[in-house]
């Protein structure tokens, strides 16, 4: 039986534009899916993807939006979530922890404020580790389930969003991906996650932090769906944004996201990448489903017509340098006001404690080291019009799986996947597409999701939105969904 949760992000908005259904019934019918499969109940399922929901808030701005739909809005009357590390005005932010007060925030993060310009409805929050520093799903407030298998993980840190697209409790959503959040749990979910280039998105322009890590991307069941969303994030009102704090990203190509990630033309190098940055430090022991997946894109890229050739990673030191990045970005948590370190998880207690006694010289060779990997990574990929990668290492983990010792924590993060924050560390844009899934032979079951990585040149998200439409015109993964998709 058709319900609307069955319909893409791109068709549920043109649903309302032309009047067939409203935003207040798109509201009722994904809250009605989260009261009954988001946590333990009946149904059995337990996802735990919110943390928070705001039913009254977002039936009152469904309500509120009108019945005419600003065909400039991108956004506009689908229901959407916030992740639970960015304010929203008189909504508590919990950040994933118990260790601060529960205080409502006093007003919206730029990246809150660009969804509502464009026009979506939040429903609440959706879950993340603590303070998005570690790809567990595990908190003080539950467990997030991957929705494909709820004996495992999602990943994260944007984790709750994930299980949220992925099990029909919301039609898209936007994530952040400071080292891998929005890639992993879109990869390990069975979605297409895009990164976009340093400075994209002008609500995340790239200044804050160490190194600039973080960036704001979709997560989709669709690459038409991501353009779309990414479009929201640059161009909320469908004008031009002031992009005071930007900085300057190379456009490549013309026009919307969205219509290159339909058109899905063109031609491309497609570079295979041999190794990865953390090979020296962390054993990285790949699945044969992970290098099934890349086989399945390299094989659907040559029928397309792509040129393949293999690059070798450079061997440029990188992996001391990105912990101590990660280390130092948990420096000043102590800092925050009403914080109880007594209260995080062990992995984010060792990060301040590890990062507290770094000295700046050590934090300024740690960049500079980073910026001499970015330089020689952006040098070999540059004859490429993307790279090809394997998403995660292993199969989506089991709950558990990353342990209580913090530094086997770090470790086993790193393992699982290795491809994915070199990305964010060079600015690089990159989309993970979910080309396959385990088969019955696989120790772990049949049907977990598998992803591919492609990493762009910097300003190329066209390219990679147009070569994911290829892969998913063959592959239709779009029709792939856990069993709480019927639910």
């Amino acid at each position: 039986m058709f319900e609307l949760h069955h319909l893409s992000a791109q068709e549920l908005w043109d649903w309302i534009r032309r009047g067939e259904v409203t935003a207040r019934e798109a509201v009722d019918h994904y809250l009605a899916r989260i009261e009954r499969l988001d946590s333990d109940g009946p149904a059995g399922a337990g996802l735990g993807a919110f943390v928070t929901v705001t039913a009254e808030a977002a039936r009152d701005r469904a309500d509120h939006l009108g019945e005419r739909v600003p065909t400039s809005r991108p956004l506009w009357g689908l229901p959407a979530a916030d992740k639970d590390l960015y304010d929203r005005a008189g909504v508590v932010t919990r950040n994933g922890t118990t260790s601060l007060p529960a205080r409502s925030a006093s007003a919206d993060h730029p990246l809150v404020a660009a969804a509502d310009a464009a026009g979506s409805v939040s429903l609440g929050k959706t879950a993340s580790p603590e303070f998005g520093m570690s790809s567990s799903s595990e908190t003080r407030f539950g467990t997030t389930r991957n929705p494909y298998d709820t004996a495992r993980a999602p990943g994260g840190s944007s984790s709750g969003a994930a299980v949220a697209v992925a099990a029909g409790l919301l039609p898209a959503a936007i994530g952040s991906d400071g080292g891998g959040s929005v890639r992993i749990p879109a990869a390990a979910t069975g979605l297409v996650g895009l990164k976009p280039s340093r400075g994209r998105v002008p609500a995340m322009p790239g200044r804050s932090g160490v190194g600039g890590l973080s960036v704001a991307g979709p997560l989709t069941r669709s690459v038409a769906d991501a353009g779309m969303s990414l479009d929201a994030l640059v161009r909320p009102t469908g004008l031009d944004e002031p992009e005071p704090y930007a900085l300057v990203t190379p456009d490549v190509g013309d026009g919307p996201f969205t219509a290159a990630a339909v058109r899905g033309e063109g031609r491309f190098v497609v570079g295979v990448l041999d190794g990865s940055p953390w090979d020296d430090t962390v054993d990285v022991v790949v699945d044969p489903a992970a290098r099934a997946a890349v086989a399945t894109a390299i094989r659907v890229l040559g029928e397309v017509g792509h040129g393949i050739e293999d690059v070798a990673m450079p061997r440029t030191p990188y992996a001391e340098a990105f912990r101590v990045a990660w280390e130092s970005s948990a420096a000043r948590l102590p800092l925050v006001p009403g914080i109880d370190l007594r209260a995080t998880t062990p992995l984010v207690g060792w990060l301040v404690d590890r990062g507290q006694h770094l000295t700046g010289t050590q934090v300024l060779d740690a960049m500079t080291a980073l910026d001499a990997f970015s330089v020689s990574l952006i040098g070999a990929f540059d004859r490429f019009d993307a790279v090809l990668t394997p998403t995660l290492a292993l199969t989506p983990r089991p709950l558990g799986w990353y342990g209580d010792d913090p530094e086997e924590d770090f470790r086993r993060q790193c393992a699982y996947s290795p491809w994915t924050s070199m990305a964010n560390v060079s600015g690089l844009p990159a989309i993970t597409l979910p080309v396959d899934v385990t088969d019955d032979d696989h120790p772990d079951g049949a049907g977990l999701p598998m992803g591919v990585q492609l990493i762009g040149r910097p300003g190329g998200e066209r390219v990679l939105l147009a070569i994911g439409a290829q892969l998913e015109r063959r592959l239709r993964w779009q029709r792939r969904h856990p069993p709480a998709w019927t639910a």
